[in-house]
């Protein structure tokens, strides 16, 4: 599974990975970029520790917006969070995401934060920082 501090934006490290069930402690205040869903579970595994900011892969949305259910449990936490559009990304590659990912849903907090729909991950990144 790859797990990869990328960059820094501001004084936030970056970190790129595969499934967001690789967050641990040392990624607190990161802006992760995951590929895994947005879903409830995924949700789970970002809310254990306070992050700097989470992006998903929206996963088409699906029933009951399932795809971005990770969004308002961010929210509660005020951590800023995103999906980005499976059409811009494959779930599952984090690098893809990076490359390539285009946000697609932003929870209140991001939007707060100047992340909106249309935005590449990478400027989305940026405005967290």
């Amino acid at each position: 599974m790859f797990k990869e501090t990328i960059s820094h934006a501001g004084d936030r490290p970056v970190v790129l990975m595969d499934s967001v069930s690789s967050v641990t402690a040392q990624d607190a205040g990161s802006i992760v970029v995951s590929a895994s869903h947005g879903g409830t579970s995924s949700g789970e595994f970002a809310t254990r520790h306070r992050l700097g900011g989470c992006f998903f892969n929206d996963a088409g949305v699906g029933k009951d917006d399932a795809g971005i259910a990770a969004l308002g449990m961010l929210d509660e936490m005020q951590v800023a969070g995103a999906t980005l559009s499976h059409f811009s990304a494959c779930i599952g590659d984090a690098r893809d995401h990076w490359a390539h990912g285009v946000v697609s849903h932003v929870n209140r907090t991001a939007a707060a934060a100047g992340l909106a729909p249309g935005q590449s991950v990478r400027d989305a990144v940026r405005h967290l920082a």
